[in-house]
């Protein structure tokens, strides 16, 4: 890959694609450097051809690149992603310097080195520590992380963009990055491979790259690491990550001005010798291009997939186009006919693969269940003619089902780029629709257990099917799929979760349409709450025991719980959500016109399906169970008013918080529960501690939240404790 032919880097549903190829990014960190460099890194174009030949395709840099780098990086056929340095691990909410200094950085550097065809994308930040999000407050943050995503999208639209986050402040991920970079380290295989389908929860429609991952020789062996990195590739690859990032390529690295003697997580040691992963991971490497190529499913099962259509040629174009084109190599392809008047029999002439049954019209129900009873296949799998599955989409259900042994399986439908041939208005409003509330969702009991698939993405075992007798044919246009998957379900059937198993899904090309839609799904909700009374709340809407994935990544809102652990020092600090946020507008489609009509389609939709709800169950509705209605506690804090005391202390010493908060704990402060947003309690006084860390020491910031039984005043064991540490204040 020279130079001149380096292709674009580009979003391709939950993967990236450069030209017309799909790629997996195979990706290791690559500095910063301590000065002086050795000999073997005082030249980058070596180097990094060693990178490109030992398998990898592209670097990740946490600083930004100069165009010598860059060139050299061209050269040896590598793509660049790199990364903003500023002071993001101190206050920069109430120091807004500091964020005035990253903004002037990222201009600057974008326009300097920006347009550079080695460089693929830019990190604007990583991994904030999670006390001073807590400190600053979430979703402050997490609006100058998009702040900063928006300016560089201004800059230079035609790069990616992210942010680089770690487990313990997965709800910092930002609404409008194209893909979602997490940075995990887990050593056992087991634990890895449970962690990863919960990233495609928290990505929603977009790519998982995995932005860092390694072991530590000095303290795990060499050959420990060589057999790590081997199994993480596989498991990245099983998972349908977008890419993995080695951490790093060298034991020789800098971590502010701290050059790194303690740490040896380099693929080559200080000398550049290399270690045996090295030599695993370049025997390994060059065979994995596409994501799937690390799947095996030679012999996986036959899939039966069924398009059922009523006056749908004008669509089945796209959707045959594309399921004639799948790679797997074991299915059928069969259309149902639900007695169309158009010239759909002409359409599907053109494709010899495709099998056409003509019925009189029943509706969706029925013409799904002539299409499993015609089905050689053991496994069919559904989806519409408004519907282009991606490529690879039986390849994954095939692993998926052999992995786990699932009843039933899906994946997410996506939203494509607004269709070319429309015109302007009608684009427009098929953009605005794609992130209106109301499109087909999957609705999960965990990571990878559904409760629910919609019938674009649902794919069930023949013998499941037979047992509770298919389709109930009284649901003609939607609700099928509800009901369907809820008598699963019932029947002890286990329906099964892939985040890589996607469909491209074109909604609504007008607002006309799309309530039209909606009062649709409004009736076929009433025949659900007449054959499924215990599943809705006597007002209406259905009771989800999982959680609603509606396709915006999964950031926190005022509303979100976050599971902090004791004084915010979980691991793993997981955001719970009932509903995950939709869609936001595409770019291109952010004009003031587009979002007045999306929030016309906010505000009138969940009228427009009530009512029709209201309206189509009159007859039975009074037959639903009376549930009582939760008693509402409000929680008075026995102290009638408070005063927040905010102080700074220094330390040039290698104290940490965490030190700091345990010593205290010797004067009386108790911890609150696991996920309060405060660390400690005593006497009506609440601690919220966090610290800055600095190159020559650190900054402890200190808020009391005080009661008037306490009168303000601070207690004089605390100065003292912090004084004996040697914290001197501010």
């Amino acid at each position: 890959m020279p130079r001149e032919n380096m292709q674009r880097l580009q979003v391709d549903g939950k993967f990236f694609r450069a030209g017309g190829r799909r790629v997996f990014l195979k990706m290791v960190t690559y500095g910063p450097f301590p000065e002086p460099l050795p000999e073997h890194l005082a030249q980058p174009l070596p180097e990094l051809q060693r990178i490109r030949q030992a398998g990898f395709n592209a670097i990740r840099l946490y600083h930004e690149p100069d165009l010598a780098l860059l060139g050299a990086a061209a050269e040896a056929g590598l793509w660049v992603f790199a990364g903003l340095s500023w002071d993001q691990g101190r206050d920069f909410i109430s120091q807004p310097s500091l964020l005035a200094e990253a903004r002037l950085k990222l201009d600057h550097g974008l326009k300097s080195w920006g347009q550079h065809p080695a460089l693929a994308g830019l990190l604007v930040g990583n991994e904030i520590p999670a006390d001073m999000v807590r400190w600053m407050g979430v979703n402050k943050v997490r609006r100058v992380i998009e702040q900063l995503i928006e300016q560089a999208r201004a800059v230079q639209p035609d790069r990616l963009y992210g942010y680089a986050s770690f487990p313990t402040t997965e709800f910092l991920e930002p609404s409008n990055a194209d893909f979602t970079a997490m940075n995990v380290y887990l050593e056992q295989r087991e634990q890895f491979a449970a962690y990863l389908p919960r990233l495609h929860n928290v990505a929603g429609d977009r790519p998982v790259l995995l932005s860092e991952f390694g072991l530590d020789t000095r303290r795990g062996g060499e050959d420990r690491q060589s057999e790590v990195l081997q199994w993480a590739f596989d498991e990245s690859l099983s998972a349908g990550m977008a890419g993995l990032t080695i951490y790093s390529w060298s034991d020789c690295w800098l971590n502010g001005q701290r050059v790194m003697t303690d740490w040896d997580f380099g693929l080559t040691d200080r000398q550049g010798r290399e270690k045996p992963a090295f030599h695993a991971l370049a025997a390994k490497l060059p065979s994995i291009q596409q994501p799937e190529d690390g799947l095996n499913v030679a012999d996986g099962p036959m899939f039966s997939v069924v398009v059922c259509t009523y006056n749908g040629a004008h669509r089945m174009h796209r959707c045959l186009a594309a399921l004639t084109a799948m790679t797997y190599p074991h299915y059928e392809i069969i259309v149902v006919d639900d007695g169309s008047d158009d010239d759909l029999e002409q359409v599907v002439a053109e494709y010899d693969q495709v099998r056409l049954i003509s019925i009189e019209h029943g509706g969706l129900s029925v013409a799904r269940n002539v299409g499993a009873k015609a089905a050689r296949g053991e496994i069919i799998a559904y989806t519409d003619d408004d519907c282009e599955p991606d490529a690879a989409w039986l390849t994954w259900l095939a692993h998926a089902f052999g992995k786990h042994g699932w009843d039933a399986c899906g994946g997410p439908n996506l939203p494509p780029e607004p269709a070319a041939e429309g015109h302007g208005e009608e684009r427009l409003d098929e953009a605005v629709v794609a992130s209106a509330p109301g499109a087909p969702s999957h609705v999960l009991l965990g990571d990878q257990q559904a409760e629910h698939l919609p019938g674009c993405n649902l794919v069930v075992k023949k013998d499941a099917f037979v047992t509770i007798g298919g389709f109930d044919g009284n649901y003609r246009v939607a609700g099928d799929d509800v009901d369907f998957c809820w008598r699963l379900s019932k029947a002890g059937f286990r329906m099964g979760f892939h985040g890589a198993a996607f469909v491209w899904h074109r909604r609504r090309t007008s607002l006309w349409r799309y309530f039209k839609q909606q009062y649709g799904y409004g009736k076929a909700e009433a025949l659900l709450m007449r054959d499924h009374p215990e599943r809705f709340r006597r007002a209406g809407g259905a009771r989800w025991q999982g959680h609603v994935y509606a396709g915006g990544a999964m950031c926190a809102d005022q509303g979100s719980v976050i599971y902090h652990g004791p004084m915010g020092t979980a691991g793993y600090q997981q955001l719970v959500l009932t509903m995950q946020p939709q869609r936001p507008l595409r770019d291109g489609y952010c004009s003031r016109k587009a979002r007045r009509r999306l929030a016309l389609a906010e505000n009138i939709q969940p009228w427009i399906r009530s009512f029709s709800r209201w309206w189509f169950s009159l007859g039975w509705r009074s037959s639903l169970e009376k549930v009582p209605k939760r008693k509402s506690f409000i929680l008075v804090d026995s102290m009638e008013t408070f005063n927040e005391y905010e102080s700074k202390w220094w330390s040039a010493s290698s104290v940490s918080r965490i030190e700091v908060l345990e010593e205290l704990t010797h004067d009386g402060w108790c911890t609150l529960e696991n996920d309060s947003d405060w660390d400690l309690e005593r006497n009506g006084l609440r601690l919220l501690l966090a610290e800055e860390v600095l190159d020559d020491g650190r900054i402890f910031l200190a808020r009391m939240e005080c009661s008037a039984s306490s009168r303000g005043r601070l207690p004089a064991d605390f100065t003292g404790r912090l004084e004996s540490l040697g914290l001197t204040r501010i």
